[in-house]
C-alpha cells in the first residue's frame, strides 16, 4: 500500500494532467455532436474490429468440432447413396452405383504406420460403435482396408499397404477382374493382378471395387492405371494403380458394414456343401 501511494505523489503532477485531460475530453464531446458523433464512431470501428477477432479465433478454435459434424453428415450420405440405386451417370461422377444393404459408421485414424510390408491401422470406433471384423474401411477418396480385429472402444484395420491384403477389383470402363494386391514398395501404389489379356487396358483408366466382394458395396474408387505389364509365367496383365488416397496421410474415415453379408456367407456355404 505503502508503495502505491509513493508511486501516486511520485507522479502526482502527471495523474492530475491525466485527469484533467480526461475530464476536458468528456466535457468536450458531451457539449459538440461532432465530436460525439466521431468519437462513437470511433469506439464502434474498434470494437467491431474487437469483436471480429475473437469470432475468427472462436471459429478457428471450433474447428475441430466443425470436422467431426461434417464427418458425420458424410456418413449419413455414403449410406443414403449405398442403400438407393443411382440414377446419375457414374461414368462422369465419382458416386458408387451400388444399391444394398449398407451401414455406415463414422470414425477417425488415430495410428497409421506405412513403413512395414504389413501395416495396420488403429480406429477410434469398436464393437460398443457397432463394428465388427471384415468390415470395410473407406475415405471420402477410396479404399483404406478391412477391420481386422476388435476390442469396445478400438478396432485395428489391415491396411492396403498390407503385403497380405487381398480384394477382388475391377477395371470400370470393361468390367474386368483382377485382384488388388500390394508389392510392398510404394506408399502411392497398389497392384491388379491377374487381369485377363483379353481386357483393354489403358493408362489412366480407373480401378474400383468389383462386385465380387461381400465386404465393399460395388464402384468404390481405388486408383487409376498407371504402367501396364504382362506376368510371363500367367500371361496375364498386372497393373500398377496409383491410388486415389494418401495413404500416410488419413484422418476422418468410414466404416462400412454389409448387413446381408452373414446371409450371403451361409448361403454360398450351403450350395458348395451340396
Amino acid at each position: 500500500m505503502q508503495q502505491i501511494l509513493n508511486y501516486i505523489l511520485k507522479n502526482s503532477i502527471l495523474l492530475l494532467f491525466l485527469l484533467l485531460l480526461g475530464i476536458s475530453l468528456t466535457l468536450t464531446i458531451q457539449s459538440h455532436s461532432f465530436h460525439r458523433s466521431r468519437t462513437i464512431s470511433s469506439t464502434n470501428a474498434v470494437t467491431g474490429y474487437l469483436f471480429g477477432e475473437v469470432n475468427s479465433l472462436e471459429e478457428y478454435l471450433d474447428l475441430k468440432n466443425q470436422n467431426d459434424k461434417l464427418a458425420e453428415e458424410n456418413a449419413q450420405l455414403k449410406k443414403l447413396l449405398f442403400n438407393t440405386q443411382d440414377t446419375l451417370n457414374t461414368s462422369t461422377t465419382n458416386i458408387p452405383d451400388v444399391k444394398g444393404n449398407f451401414n455406415v459408421i463414422q470414425s477417425k485414424v488415430i495410428s497409421n504406420p506405412y513403413n512395414a510390408h504389413e501395416n495396420y491401422l488403429t480406429i477410434n470406433n469398436g464393437t460398443n460403435d457397432g463394428v465388427k471384423p471384415d468390415m470395410g474401411v473407406i475415405s471420402s477418396f477410396g479404399v483404406v482396408g478391412i477391420v481386422e480385429k476388435v476390442s469396445p472402444k478400438y478396432a485395428t484395420v489391415i491396411s492396403l499397404l498390407n503385403t497380405k491384403f487381398k480384394l477382388a477389383a475391377k477395371i470400370k470402363k470393361s468390367n474386368h477382374y483382377g485382384f488388388l494386391t500390394w508389392d510392398g514398395k510404394n506408399a502411392g501404389y497398389a497392384q491388379l493382378i491377374d487381369v485377363p489379356r483379353l481386357a483393354v487396358v489403358k493408362k489412366g483408366d480407373t480401378i474400383v471395387t468389383g462386385g465380387r466382394s461381400d465386404i465393399f458395396p460395388e464402384n468404390i474408387p481405388i486408383g487409376t492405371i498407371d504402367k501396364v505389364y504382362i506376368n510371363k509365367e500367367t500371361n496375364y496383365y498386372t497393373l500398377n494403380v496409383r491410388l486415389f488416397n494418401d495413404m500416410t496421410s488419413l484422418g476422418h474415415i468410414y466404416v462400412i458394414e454389409n448387413e446381408d453379408r452373414n446371409e450371403i456367407i451361409e448361403l454360398e456355404t450351403e450350395t458348395k456343401d451340396e
